[in-house]
């Protein structure tokens, strides 16, 4: 026979106040990811009106400059690419919940919480990156400048 603690036999009930926070956060996740795919679509269009400008100037400025313009687009896409996945998750944490809840759908609530832990764990591992590029280029522009010495 197996004992089971008063924890593992505990089902979790969500009350009226914490449907209506979750409600609200549904809203405000939707209207944030709107504008996510907003900026997403202004970051793409800089990049491409971006790189042709700076290749359509790059006469005066040598002949790198349609690589420098070629690399900034690049660097712009990659950017918006980026961006697009957290705001993805987001937004389906917003419609779904909203659903869930017009729709009293269990399945539909859970979810829309499997892609609100999505976003997180995107952006968490989107961070622990940047900070690791960052710490990079520290240690890297320290080592320059040391070298720079000798």
């Amino acid at each position: 026979m197996e004992n089971q603690s008063q924890f593992e036999t505990f089902e979790l009930q969500l009350t009226e106040q914490s449907k209506m926070f979750l409600k609200e956060t549904g809203k405000w996740a939707y209207f944030l990811s709107i504008l996510g795919f907003v900026f997403i679509g202004l970051i793409v269009i800089m990049a491409l009106f971006l790189g042709t400008t700076l290749a359509s100037l790059g006469g005066g400025l040598g002949g790198s400059s349609g690589v420098a313009s070629g690399l900034i687009t690049i660097v712009y896409l990659i950017m918006a690419a980026l961006y697009f996945m957290p705001v993805y998750y987001l937004f389906k944490f917003g419609s779904n919940i909203k659903s869930a809840f017009a729709d009293n759908d269990t399945e539909r609530l859970t979810s829309s919480l499997e892609y609100l832990k999505s976003h997180y764990k995107f952006v968490g591992i989107l961070v622990i990156v940047i900070l690791s590029f960052y710490a990079l280029v520290f240690v890297l522009a320290m080592v320059g400048g040391l070298a720079s010495l000798f």
